[in-house]
C-alpha cells in the first residue's frame, strides 16, 4: 500500500520535534566562548552551562510517558513545543547566568520529552508496512537539526551582532518551535491512544484518514493487543532472567556517549579554536562536520538491516579509535593542525554509520515485549546520564590539555570493540521471539 498525505503530514510534524531536538542540542557550540566572556565562566561553570540542558533532557525522557499516556502523544508534544519556545526566548533574553541555566533546563525537558513522544506518535500513526522508515525519519531530522544549528551559527556570526550574537544564536530556534506548535494543531491524535481511552469511533476515523486498508480489522487488533497487555502480569526489569539484556542496554547506551560524540558536537567550535581556527573559520568547518553527519546517517539507514548491527558496531568502533587517536596526536604534538577538520569529518562518519545508527535499534531488540518499554527507558537513561556527565567534564579536561579527552575517548572505543566482539549478539534478521531464546530469557 502507498502512504497518503495525512500520514506524511503527521509524520513530518512529529519528526519536526526531532529537528528541534538536534538544533537545540548543537546550537550551544557556537556560543560557548561568548558565554564564557559574558558571564565570566570557568571551565567547570561552562560545563555546567552546557550540561544543564541535559539534566532537563534526562528528566524529560524519564517522565514523558506519564503525560503521553494520560493526555495523549499529540497533546503532550504541544507542551514540549511550548518548552522549546519558552527556552529559546528565555535564553535570548537571559538577564543572568542562573536565568540562562533555568531556560536551558526547560529546553532540555522539551528535548527529552520529544525524543520519547515523537517516535511514539509516528509509530502509532504510521501503517505497519511503512513504520520502520517513517519512525527513522525522526533520527534523520535530529541530524538535520544539528546541521542547521551549525549553519545558523555561521550565518549569524557573519551578521556581526557583536555582544548580542550569542543571544541571536540561542534565540533563533524560537521560530521553528513556534511553527512546530502551530502544526501540532493540524494533525490527528494517535489511534492507539484513542483506543486505550475507549474512543473507538474517533480511533476508527483516524485509521480511515491515514489510509489503512482494513481500518476496522486494524482497530480490532489494536483493542485485542491493549486487552492482552492489561491482562498480562508485569515482570520486574531487574530480575535474574533479564540480566544480560540489561547489561547490553546499559553498555550500548553508555559507550555511544563514551565515544565523545555529543561532547564534540557541543564544543566543536572550541575544539577548532584550540587548533587555531578563527571564529568564522570554525563555524564554517562545523557546517562541514554537520553535513558529513547527515550524509553518513542516510547511508547507514540503508545498511543497518543488510550489513548487521554487530558488524556495523565493530567496523565503526575501529574507525572511531583510529580517528580519536589521530586527533590526540594532533593536539599532543601541535603538528598537522590542518588535519583536524578532516579527522573530525571521518570521526563523525564512523559514528553515524555505527553507534548512531545502531544504538536505539539494538536496545529495542534485546528485550522481550513484556519489558521492552522499561528496557528502552533504561538504555535511554544510560545514554543521557553519560552524556550529561561527559559534557560537564569535557571543558575541564580540555582546559588542562586538548589531547586528554580524545585519548580517553579512544581508549573507551578500543575497550568497546572487545566488548562488542566477545559479548554482543547479532540481532539483525532474527525474530524477537528467537532473540529471547538466544539471550537465555525464559
Amino acid at each position: 500500500m502507498t502512504i497518503n498525505g495525512s500520514v506524511i503530514g503527521s509524520t513530518l510534524v512529529g519528526a519536526l520535534g526531532g529537528l528541534l531536538f538536534g538544533f537545540d542540542t548543537a546550537v550551544i557550540s557556537g556560543a560557548t566562548h561568548a558565554l564564557s566572556l559574558a558571564f565570566h565562566l570557568t571551565h567547570f561553570l561552562l560545563g555546567v552551562t552546557v550540561s544543564s540542558a541535559l539534566v532537563g533532557t534526562v528528566i524529560g525522557a524519564m517522565t514523558a510517558a506519564i503525560p503521553g499516556q494520560k493526555y495523549g502523544r499529540r497533546d503532550s508534544l504541544r507542551v514540549m513545543a511550548i518548552f522549546y519556545v519558552v527556552s529559546a526566548l528565555g535564553c535570548a533574553f537571559a538577564w543572568s547566568w542562573p536565568a540562562l541555566i533555568f531556560f536551558r533546563f526547560i529546553g532540555g525537558l522539551g528535548i527529552g520529552g520529544s525524543s520519547v513522544l515523537g517516535p511514539m506518535y509516528i509509530a502509532e500513526i504510521a501503517p505497519p508496512k511503512w513504520r520502520g522508515r517513517l519512525v527513522g525519519s525522526f533520527q534523520v531530522n535530529v541530524v538535520v537539526g544539528i546541521l542547521l544549528a551549525y549553519l545558523s551559527n555561521f550565518l549569524i556570526a557573519r551578521l556581526q551582532f557583536g555582544a548580542l550574537e550569542w543571544r541571536w544564536q540561542l534565540g533563533i530556534s524560537a521560530l521553528p518551535a513556534i511553527c512546530f506548535l502551530i502544526a501540532l494543531f493540524g494533525i490527528p491524535r494517535s489511534p492507539r491512544w484513542l483506543a486505550m481511552q475507549s474512543k473507538l469511533k474517533e480511533a476508527l476515523h483516524v485509521l480511515q484518514l491515514t489510509g489503512v486498508e482494513h481500518p476496522q480489522q486494524e482497530l480490532d487488533e489494536i483493542v485485542a493487543s491493549i486487552h492482552l497487555e492489561r491482562s498480562s502480569p508485569t515482570d520486574p526489569l531487574f530480575s535474574r532472567q533479564y540480566r544480560f539484556p540489561v547489561f547490553l542496554a546499559i553498555t550500548v547506551g553508555m559507550f555511544s556517549q563514551l565515544s565523545g560524540i555529543n561532547a564534540i558536537l557541543y564544543y566543536l567550535n572550541d575544539i577548532f579554536a584550540m587548533a587555531g581556527a578563527s571564529k568564522i573559520s570554525g563555524d564554517l568547518q562545523a557546517v562541514a562536520v554537520g553535513a558529513t553527519n547527515l550524509v553518513a546517517t542516510l547511508i547507514a539507514m540503508t545498511m543497518i538491516d543488510r550489513f548487521g548491527r554487530k558488524k556495523l558496531l565493530l567496523t565503526g568502533t575501529v574507525g572511531l579509535t583510529i580517528c580519536l587517536s589521530a586527533i590526540s596526536y594532533v593536539f599532543v604534538t601541535h603538528r598537522h593542525l590542518h588535519w583536524l577538520v578532516w579527522l573530525l569529518m571521518a570521526y563523525i562518519a564512523c559514528f553515524a554509520a555505527s553507534q548512531g545508527a545502531v544504538v536505539w535499534v539494538y536496545i529495542s531488540e534485546v528485550f522481550p515485549n513484556r519489558v521492552r518499554a522499561k528496557g528502552q527507558g533504561l538504555g535511554s537513561s544510560s545514554h543521557w546520564v553519560s552524556n550529561a556527565i561527559i559534557s560537564l567534564v569535557f571543558p575541564i579536561m580540555a582546559g588542562t590539555s586538548g589531547a586528554y579527552p580524545f585519548i580517553f575517548f579512544a581508549a573507551m572505543m578500543a575497550l568497546d570493540f572487545f566488548l562488542v566482539l566477545f559479548y554482543y549478539p547479532e540481532t539483525s534478521g532474527i525474530s524477537l521471539e528467537k532473540m529471547e531464546h538466544k539471550l537465555g530469557i525464559d
